[in-house]
């Protein structure tokens, strides 16, 4: 862990390779997010092909400028399923209410799907994971000829989607899982509860770490997004660690198509190196 900290931003970026993209800032981490999106959307259009993805809510900042690229160039969406990553639980195992201030679905409506409502996509090809189809969408990722694209951000001890460190994680299926006290404390201070660990839902409906290792290509956005460098370290081992359990994104390094994407800041030496 300290050797690989003690990288500076010029060693990490020669040792990763093409596996990595370093973008100057958030805004341009978003944009590119977007446009990868909407090329994938666009080059499947043309040729009369659907397009599947798994998307995330956290990063959501490349939401805007893909809703203005669709306008912009009048993209139909109605070829597109999406498959949101998860949705947290209310405190009887159920998924939070729309209405809910954390409810990712009401993010994901706010941010992409109500400003895009024009442009074609069906309600039946938006899927969040809930208690009603969480035993259901592995079979309908396999029906619809699996995964273009998926996209998401990295946790601080690896999770993607929330697929956490656990036995045999790299072959789990869509689930309910218990969220792991790292989850719940970095969350809860990102989420503007101020830091409210006690009533931070402590349940999640989780797309598996299995369905994304079988997408065609997986893009990864890792960025610290706040004041804090929490993202420094698990950039490092996304890019360099052994692939494990112990921290799950490192599994993606036996994927055939994956990119990192991050910005300069995350990319820095931590100030202190422990």
């Amino acid at each position: 862990m300290r050797s690989l900290l003690k990288l500076n931003p010029e060693e990490v970026i020669k040792k990763a390779g093409d596996r990595l993209i370093v973008c100057e800032d958030l805004e341009e981490l978003h944009l590119k997010f977007a446009e990868d999106i909407f090329n994938k959307i666009h080059k499947n259009n043309e040729n009369n092909k659907p397009t599947n993805l798994i998307l995330p809510i956290g990063p959501i900042g490349q939401y805007p400028f893909l809703v203005d690229m669709v306008k912009k160039n009048n993209l139909s969406l109605s070829n597109c399923r999406f498959f949101f990553m998860d949705e947290y639980c209310d405190e009887s195992g159920f998924a939070l209410k729309i209405n809910h201030p954390l409810s990712f679905k009401r993010i994901a409506k706010a941010t992409l799907l109500l400003p895009l409502k024009e442009y074609g996509i069906e309600d039946s090809h938006i899927i969040f994971p809930n208690e009603e189809n969480i035993n259901n969408i592995r079979n309908k990722i396999v029906e619809i000829g699996g995964i273009d694209s998926c996209y998401g951000g990295i946790g601080v001890h690896g999770h993607i989607a929330f697929n956490e460190p656990n036995i045999n994680i790299a072959t789990s299926n869509p689930r309910k899982v218990n969220l792991n006290k790292y989850t719940i404390t970095i969350n809860s201070i990102r989420a503007n509860v101020g830091g409210n660990l006690e009533n931070f839902p402590k349940e999640a409906y989780t797309i598996g770490m299995k369905q994304i290792l079988e997408a065609k290509r997986i893009r990864l956005y890792c960025r610290n997004g706040s004041p804090y460098d929490w993202a420094n370290t698990i950039l490092r081992i996304a890019l360099f660690g052994e692939p494990g359990d112990d921290y799950p994104v490192t599994h993606i390094r036996n994927h055939p198509d994956y990119k990192i994407i991050t910005d300069r800041d995350t990319l820095a030496t931590p100030k202190y190196i422990i």
